[in-house]
């Protein structure tokens, strides 16, 4: 699965009693569904997954996709503390068509996790049955572990474990990752312009409508030339949907927004920003701008950011973030207890960080 670019992990809103209000959820799917990012993150940290039951989870994975544009990379956050429902939740998210399933870390028995052999049998016993690829999701900050450099390096050798969220904002990690995995070299299936190919796409190609049934044939031919000899540059048709593929390593993202623009530098090829839940937009400029090769205006993007990032996401947390969406124009709503929702005053001071970033 190709999954580069910016990913929102979306929250999950609530009406003032406590219960899921869906369809403010299926209106933030829309509005994302809209903006340039490259897909969506469901039940990730921000979206309060450890504070849904396992019910609601379900729901929730339900209600995001059914509203999600077909072309949007969809990223199930199906990680529990045991691998058993870890691997119920990601076949689930497969049933409902989710492209990739981010597994965060098992912290609980912090002592027991320490031990690398404890993690290393946990995400291969996932990836061996997941029938999604799978994205490991380190979250120090929350869950008081770091997985290792090393380990992750190791697991990247299984098949069907793609990619990591690393959320610790450590570049020097990112770029030991990156340095470590280097000979991972695997096909992912793109569009003609490169852009990713979801479950979804391919299922809406391949309904009856005519096509070639999914036929190589060469890029010549599909622009009208005569025919000729196959070529590494063969595109596969899929009903109306021209794909091809592409090499690809063992895929870097970040979670930390006013650290995306010298991640992207060491190898990181996108970012998870919970920051990107309230300015989508901004988020994607810096990536935009880096990937055009313009690295003064992906700094000076990334400037522009940076202190509302640190505040409203590192410090403020998920009140900050849900407030900062209503500020912008989607729904945040309040949290879930313990988490409590902003004072006046805190809400006043992530106004005055958004002035310059509206969505």
């Amino acid at each position: 699965m190709f999954f580069h670019g910016i990913f929102p992990p979306i929250t999950t809103p609530f009406y003032p009693d406590g219960r899921i209000y869906q369809r403010k959820l299926e209106q933030n799917v829309e509005h994302y569904s809209r903006t340039p990012v490259a897909g969506i993150v469901v039940l990730g940290s921000t979206g309060e997954a450890i504070l849904l039951s396992d019910e609601e989870q379900r729901e929730v994975l339900k209600t995001a996709i059914d509203a999600a544009a077909n072309e949007k990379v969809m990223i199930a956050g199906t990680g529990h503390e045991s691998a058993l429902e870890t691997l119920r939740l990601s076949e689930f998210a497969y049933e409902l068509g989710y492209d990739v399933a981010m597994v965060r870390t098992p912290h609980y028995y912090k002592g027991q996790m320490a031990n690398p052999a404890n993690m290393l049998a946990f995400y291969r016993f996932v990836c061996d049955r997941s029938p999604l690829p799978v994205i490991i999701y380190n979250f120090p900050q929350a869950t008081g572990y770091d997985i290792p450099a090393e380990i992750v390096i190791e697991l990247a050798e299984h098949p069907n474990l793609i990619g990591i969220k690393e959320s610790s904002g450590s570049i020097e990690k990112v770029q030991k990752m990156v340095e470590g995995t280097r000979q991972i070299q695997r096909k992912a299936t793109v569009t003609e312009t490169f852009s990713a190919v979801t479950r979804r796409m391919l299922k809406a190609a391949e309904a009856p409508a005519g096509g070639n049934g999914g036929n190589l044939v060469p890029v010549g031919a599909l622009a009208g030339d005569a025919p000729s000899k196959p070529s590494s540059s063969a595109v596969k048709v899929v009903g109306g949907l021209k794909t091809r593929e592409k090499e690809v390593g063992f895929q870097v993202l970040v979670g930390a927004a006013h650290k995306l623009a010298p991640s992207l530098d060491v190898g990181a090829v996108g970012a998870i920003l919970a920051f990107a839940d309230c300015a989508p937009t901004a988020c994607y400029e810096i990536y935009a701008a880096w990937k055009e090769g313009d690295a003064k205006l992906a700094q000076e993007k990334q400037e522009r950011i940076a202190k509302a990032a640190v505040r409203i996401v590192s410090e403020l947390s998920i009140p900050g973030v849900k407030y900062a969406m209503d500020f912008n124009g989607m729904f945040g709503g309040t949290p879930r207890l313990p988490l409590l929702p902003l004072t006046s005053d805190k809400k006043a001071e992530v106004e005055q960080l958004l002035t310059g970033t509206r969505n």
